[in-house]
C-alpha cells in the first residue's frame, strides 16, 4: 500500500490570530513540508489545481517542479487536475516536463473538480461539465500512447499528426482519475483500465465499498488488466500526539474552512459536534494520535482494499510547526503499523 499527503496550498488567515502566511511564505512552507514528506520515505506528494483567492496552487506543475528539486524519491501528483478546462497538450507538456526533471516521478490525477471558478476563466460552458472532461481525457490518454497524434473532438481544434514535446521518462504518464462518488465516472475510469481516486471527505465511508466493487467488476468485464486497477481513498486529515490535541488544533482551520465554503454552496456551518462525530472510526476525518489513524485506515481497507491513502492535511490554516509534525508522525507511527499490519493480509474479496 502506498502513502502520501496533498494539499490545495491554502493562504487562509489562522482562525485563531487572523494572521495569514504572505504567498512566498506559504509556497517557502509547501516545499518543507515536501522534503519532509520525502526524507520520510512517503510515497506521494500531491498539489491540487485551484483558482480562488484562499488557495496558490493554480499552476501545480510549476510547484511540483520546485518540490522536483527539492526531492529525490516521492512520486509528485496533481491531486487534482481540473482536466475539463484546460488544454490536454499543455497538460501533458507539463507533466512530461515534469517527469523529466524528476527523473521519472511525475503524475497527473485527472477530475472534473470540485470548484467551478476554471469554467468561466477559462472560457468552458459548466452545461457541457462531462462531455468536456470524457473528451480531454481521451485526448490526453491518446497523448502519452501516440507520437505523432492524430485525433478530432467537439471542443478543441484537431490534431493531425502532430508530435508533442517532450517525451516523458515513464512510458505511459501515469494517469489516474479522481471522482467525487459518481458511478459514470468509476465505469469510466474501470473500461480504460485507468487507476482510480475516491475523495472521501464526508458521511460513513464505507458508502463508498459499492463504487469500488463497480469499479473492479466493471474492470473485469472491459477486459483490464487487473493490476491496473488500483483504488487509491484522499481524504481529511491531521495527526498529533494525543487524540485530544489533533482536534484542538484542527478543528478551527477546519471549521472555517468548510463553513465558507458551505456559505458559499447553502451548507449549514459546521459545529464542533460533528466534526467529533466524523472522527469516529466510521466517519470520514482522520484527525487524532498515531494509533486512532492506523485504526482508522485499517477499517477501511477491511471495505475498500485499497493500494494507496493520500491524507490532506492542511485543512485552513493551520500553523506550519504542527503541519510539519502531523507529517512526522504520519510517515514515522502511523505509515509503518499500517504495512505491518497489512503485511500477512490478504486483500479483502471486492465482492463481497
Amino acid at each position: 500500500m502506498e502513502f502520501g499527503i496533498f494539499t490545495f496550498v491554502e493562504a487562509t488567515p489562522d482562525p485563531t490570530t487572523g494572521v495569514a502566511p504572505t504567498p512566498p511564505q506559504r509556497l517557502a512552507g509547501l516545499l518543507e513540508e515536501a522534503e519532509l514528506a520525502d526524507q520520510l520515505s512517503l510515497d506521494v506528494f500531491g498539489v491540487g489545481e485551484h483558482h480562488r483567492r484562499d488557495y496558490l496552487a493554480s499552476a501545480p506543475a510549476v510547484i511540483l517542479a520546485a518540490a522536483a528539486a527539492r526531492t529525490g524519491t516521492i512520486r509528485l501528483t496533481s491531486a487534482v487536475t481540473v482536466l475539463s478546462s484546460d488544454d490536454p497538450v499543455r497538460v501533458f507538456q507539463q507533466f512530461a516536463t515534469l517527469d523529466l526533471l524528476s527523473n521519472g516521478r511525475a503524475e497527473i490525477m485527472a477530475g472534473r473538480g470540485s470548484f467551478i471558478e476554471s469554467f468561466p476563466l477559462f472560457g468552458y460552458d459548466l452545461g457541457d461539465y462531462d462531455a468536456l472532461f470524457a473528451e480531454k481525457l481521451d485526448l490526453l490518454l491518446a497523448l502519452r500512447r501516440e507520437e505523432p497524434v492524430t485525433w478530432s473532438g467537439a471542443f478543441r481544434a484537431p490534431l493531425r499528426g502532430l508530435g508533442v514535446h517532450p517525451r516523458p521518462v515513464q512510458s505511459p504518464l501515469p494517469v489516474w482519475v479522481a471522482v467525487g462518488g459518481t458511478p459514470q465516472s468509476v465505469k469510466r475510469a474501470a473500461t480504460l483500465g485507468l487507476p482510480l481516486a475516491i475523495a472521501i471527505i464526508g458521511g460513513l465511508p464505507e458508502q463508498f465499498a459499492p463504487l469500488v466493487r463497480l469499479y473492479r467488476d466493471a474492470g473485469r468485464k472491459a477486459g483490464a488488466d487487473p493490476a491496473g486497477l488500483a483504488v487509491g481513498i484522499n481524504s481529511h486529515g491531521f495527526v498529533a500526539p494525543t487524540s485530544q490535541e489533533a482536534a484542538e488544533i484542527a478543528f478551527p482551520p477546519y471549521a472555517e474552512t468548510m463553513s465558507r465554503i458551505g456559505r458559499e454552496r447553502g451548507w449549514p456551518p459546521t459545529s464542533r459536534a460533528q466534526f467529533e462525530a466524523s472522527r469516529q472510526l466510521r466517519g470520514a476525518l482522520f484527525v487524532g494520535s498515531p494509533q486512532q489513524v492506523v485504526d482508522k485506515i485499517l477499517f477501511q481497507h477491511e471495505h475498500f482494499g485499497h493500494d494507496r491513502f493520500l491524507m490532506q492535511m492542511s485543512i485552513g490554516a493551520v500553523p506550519h510547526a504542527a503541519l510539519m509534525r502531523s507529517i512526522e508522525l504520519f510517515g514515522t507511527e502511523v505509515v509503518p503499523a499500517v504495512r505491518k499490519a497489512l503485511g500477512g493480509r490478504a486483500r479483502p474479496d471486492p465482492a463481497r
